[in-house]
């Protein structure tokens, strides 16, 4: 056995005996399980107006960009997006990713460097932590939500050039960030507040445009917005929302941005559609925000600021047995074991979706509450 047979092995025998271990486990076309699982909050990966735009733009584009932006690689269907995703959310310009977690890598790498710093909440998404380990700046983290951590921060260093970095709604606990404050001890130190809105997008905020629009700081200008395309807009990519002067720095900066092919057209085309389904559907947030309360309520915990309710598991064998009891019972859930909850603590990830039908809610809804009583008496 080499070296790093040795090392791969050990690593697994370690993962073995945390009950760590994690698997791929593909999902077919035609499963019948209710997801509670995924990230298809407002049910339109497979709404027909969404796949029929995604269809459409295939025939006329092909099957990908075929170049990076920067060369030929932008396409009408990125043009109008950036547009309408703009105008949705209440900012002056957007710049499309491949992927959300592109987006957050190239707006911080592109604004941070070695004589900047970063203040990072302590449960900001994987793709933040990499993007400030990335940009080389000084890194300090604070305390979950915790305001008066960051404006001390920002005190003790006066005038250096800073990022703060939070999401508006977290994706474990699916709590929501203190947004207000945060904009105002930013301004009050001239730093500039990136929110990531990844599960704010479609949940959160009047008609779905986020808590950044609903706290009044769209076009902030000491604020910067992302997303991601893939959640609840059911496609794939992301976003940067700021100042035209930001997006130019992006366009000419950012190199996950500047090195990487296009978004496909098809994801570009399922987005736009997306959008324009949650202008013309406003309910659908209203729905999820219902479903969301009554399950939570239901189990006990908090109602959270997103589509995710969170349910404490007492370790992470408890957790990964809890969700398997749900998959025997039809339902998928998600399972968050350590490294992937900053807290260290394991949970059922359970995701409201308003595409399903009251009769599958209601089963989906009844499954998850005799699971959860089932292993919470486990304990």
């Amino acid at each position: 056995m080499t070296r790093w047979e040795q090392w791969l092995a050990d690593q697994t025998r370690a993962r073995e005996s945390a009950g760590l271990v994690r698997e791929l486990r593909s999902r077919p076309a035609d499963d019948e399980l209710m997801d509670l699982a995924g990230n298809d909050y407002l049910g339109l990966a497979r709404d027909p107006r969404v796949t029929e735009a995604a269809a459409a733009a295939t025939k006329i584009w092909g099957a990908g960009a075929g170049a990076s932006r920067l060369v030929t690689g932008t396409l009408d269907v990125h043009t109008a997006l950036e547009e309408a995703l703009a105008d949705f959310m209440g900012w002056p310009a957007a710049l499309v990713c491949s992927t959300g977690y592109h987006a957050n890598l190239a707006v911080v790498t592109a604004l941070a460097d070695r004589d900047a710093r970063i203040i990072s909440d302590a449960h900001i998404h994987a793709s933040l932590i990499d993007a400030a380990r990335l940009s080389r700046a000084a890194i300090q983290i604070t305390d979950h939500n915790d305001v008066s951590a960051v404006a001390a921060a920002l005190a003790a260093e006066p005038g250096r050039r800073t990022l703060v970095l939070a999401e508006s709604v977290y994706s474990v606990l699916s709590d929501a960030a203190p947004l207000v404050e945060l904009a105002r001890v930013c301004a009050d130190h001239d730093a500039l507040l990136i929110v990531d809105e990844a599960h704010g997008l479609g949940v959160a905020g009047a008609g779905g445009r986020g808590l950044v629009a609903e706290s009044g700081l769209a076009a902030h200008a000491h604020v910067v917005t992302t997303v991601t395309l893939s959640k609840s807009l059911g496609a794939q990519g992301g976003g940067v929302l700021g100042s035209a002067a930001l997006i130019r720095h992006l366009v000419n900066r950012a190199r996950p941005f500047i090195y990487d092919t296009a978004l496909a057209p098809a994801a570009a085309a399922a987005a736009h559609a997306a959008l324009d389904v949650l202008r013309q559907e406003p309910q659908r947030p209203e729905l999820l925000r219902r479903r969301v309360e009554g399950l939570a309520g239901s189990l006990g915990v908090r109602a959270p600021a997103g589509a995710v309710v969170s349910v404490e598991m007492a370790s992470p064998q408890i957790a990964v047995a809890a969700q398997a009891a749900a998959l025997a019972g039809g339902v998928r859930v998600g399972c968050f074991r350590p490294p992937s909850v900053p807290d260290g603590i394991s949970r059922l990830r359970i995701t409201a979706n308003a595409g399903l039908p009251d009769a599958a809610w209601e089963r989906a809804c009844d499954v998850v509450r005799r699971v959860v009583d089932e292993h919470r008496r486990a304990d």
